[in-house]
């Protein structure tokens, strides 16, 4: 009688329940999400995925884990994001400001991983690591724009895109702890080299690209020697080098504070800094301290440059600074007060030789209801100290100490969510920081054709560049590399070279110093 009635409830048991219950199968055998055909088993575990909708396999995971303002641990086991079980689901974003508490965690060290259909365990495919924007204070894995997906598949790479800890409690640890948020990084490319074969990726074959803030973060892990090993090249894009690593840390929040209370104190400090000492900037108070321990060079002229070989590209877009500048200054400026503003900036000798250069003189097209509108002399003047011309040095100098360097500037963009807010930004021969978002990850809403030509351009170049370290492919113009004298800066959905202008190397850097010369 017992073991008839038992009959029924054997066939009731899952026995990969029962399995699943013992921790060494269920690390590989038993995922987060359940199995599925885009089932990998990686040394952390078996990693499911899904299809995304625009055709690559996406993987979203968990690489690091970590405690309030304490160094990041890398994961031993594959586990989804926000403790979920939901595959599909994405990572919420670390902390930040305006946005609502329930978009963010403190367990935010996620990355999401976009693998081509057509790889195989064989494929030794390269991997292209993406470190977003936003001036270490907000941004996340998955802002606008940033779907991996069709920039897989273009290059044939698997796509990466990591966020990191923000703002304070990434660089403004009250235990002294510095630069929690660069080695995160570390740890999500630790965890990259170990997960990368199982995808059908090349742990030797790590590129980093970052935008903004995300390419700031890599100059910092380019001066670092024990992250090294972990990237063989990288991509600047718009990297704001006028500002240095920090030589101090900023006065640190208190520990236990609500995340409101350390965003609300953030904030206080981001705005302050600038007044507290100059040399923190408007742009990125907040950002990589040189601790000399991890971070042990400020890799730029005002001091020795180390010997490099990593190749590089370094490009920015034409009208950097517009937003900012324009954002700022509603309503035209008279030129008379061009002089007062570059000095609130630059101190009254750098602007004694800015006004009284060629570069800065008032042109055709500042020319407002008859009255020059000196806005556009600050936008230029913006663009080319804190974007182009530091980054036309940075190259110059990585040239000159071993390393080789290609330098781009965009002509082409689309515009980014939150840029139309100045009308400038939207006009199609302006191109605006973030305007080459879109373009590289291919994710331009209804492109026009000179975007689809310059999308497809791009990551046929970025297909060359993360293979064998140069962009130049077959059929499209020469990019030539950068030398100490000259960069060859190439315009980018354009013909020929960007005019050199102020960038020329007996201005600034020489004549007029950048803000990490003169505050040193």
């Amino acid at each position: 009688m017992f073991s008839t009635l038992l009959i029924p409830l054997l066939f009731q048991i899952n026995p990969a329940k029962i399995l699943c219950q013992m921790p060494l199968v269920k690390k590989f055998l038993c995922p987060a999400g359940g199995l599925n055909g885009l089932s990998r088993a990686t040394v952390f575990g078996t990693a499911s995925g899904v299809v995304d909708a625009d055709g690559a396999y996406r993987y979203p995971v968990k690489y690091a884990t970590s405690s309030r303002w304490a160094p990041s641990t890398l994961v031993s086991a594959w586990n989804l994001p926000n403790g979920s079980n939901n595959v599909s689901a994405l990572p919420l974003a670390c902390p930040q400001p305006d946005v609502p508490s329930t978009a963010y965690t403190e367990d935010c060290l996620s990355m999401v991983l976009y693998v081509p259909q057509s790889l195989t365990l064989n494929s030794n495919a390269p991997v292209l690591v993406w470190l977003h924007g936003g001036s270490f204070v907000v941004g996340s894995a998955t802002a606008t724009g940033l779907d991996g997906s069709k920039l897989a598949q273009a290059t044939n790479s698997i796509v990466a895109v990591v966020q990191y800890r923000l703002g304070a409690l990434g660089f403004l640890a009250p235990n002294g702890n510095t630069n929690l948020a660069v080695k995160d990084v570390v740890n999500a490319l630790e965890f990259i080299k170990r997960a990368a074969p199982a995808f059908g990726g090349s742990a030797s074959k790590v590129t980093l690209a970052g935008q903004s803030a995300g390419a700031t973060m890599i100059r910092a892990l380019l001066s670092a020697p024990s992250a090294s090993s972990l990237f063989r090249s990288t991509i600047l894009q718009s990297d704001p080098m006028n500002f240095a690593h920090w030589m101090q840390q900023l006065s640190p929040c208190q520990n236990g504070l609500s995340i409101t209370s350390i965003l609300a104190a953030q904030k206080t400090v981001y705005d302050s800094a600038p007044n507290l000492d100059p040399a923190a900037g408007n742009a990125q108070p907040i950002r990589p301290v040189l601790d000399g321990t991890f971070i042990t060079t400020p890799l730029d002229i005002s001091s020795t440059f180390p010997s490099v070989s990593k190749p590089l590209l370094v490009t920015s877009v034409s009208n950097e600074a517009t937003y900012a500048i324009y954002d700022v200054f509603r309503d035209p400026i008279p030129e008379e007060y061009f002089p007062d503003i570059c000095a609130a900036t630059f101190g009254e000798e750098r602007t004694t030789t800015v006004i009284s250069s060629p570069f800065y003189q008032p042109s055709p097209g500042s020319i407002v209801d008859g009255e020059v509108d000196a806005r556009a002399q600050l936008a230029i003047l913006g663009t080319d100290y804190l974007w182009k011309c530091s980054g036309w040095t940075f190259a110059r100098a990585w040239v000159q100490h071993g390393g080789n360097a290609f330098v781009g500037q965009y002509v082409v963009g689309a515009t980014y969510p939150g840029n139309e807010q100045v009308p400038l930004c939207t006009q199609s021969d302006v191109i605006c920081h973030q305007d080459d978002i879109q373009i590289v990850f291919g994710t331009v809403s209804n492109p026009t054709s000179a975007q689809s030509a310059l999308i497809t351009e791009v990551q046929q170049r970025y297909k060359a560049f993360l293979n064998n370290g140069n962009p130049n492919v077959a059929g499209l113009p020469n990019w030539a590399p950068a030398t100490t004298t000259d960069v060859h800066s190439i315009r980018l959905g354009g013909t020929g070279e960007a005019p050199i202008g102020a960038c020329d190397p007996t201005f600034w850097g020489s004549t007029v110093d950048y803000d990490y010369q003169y505050y040193n």
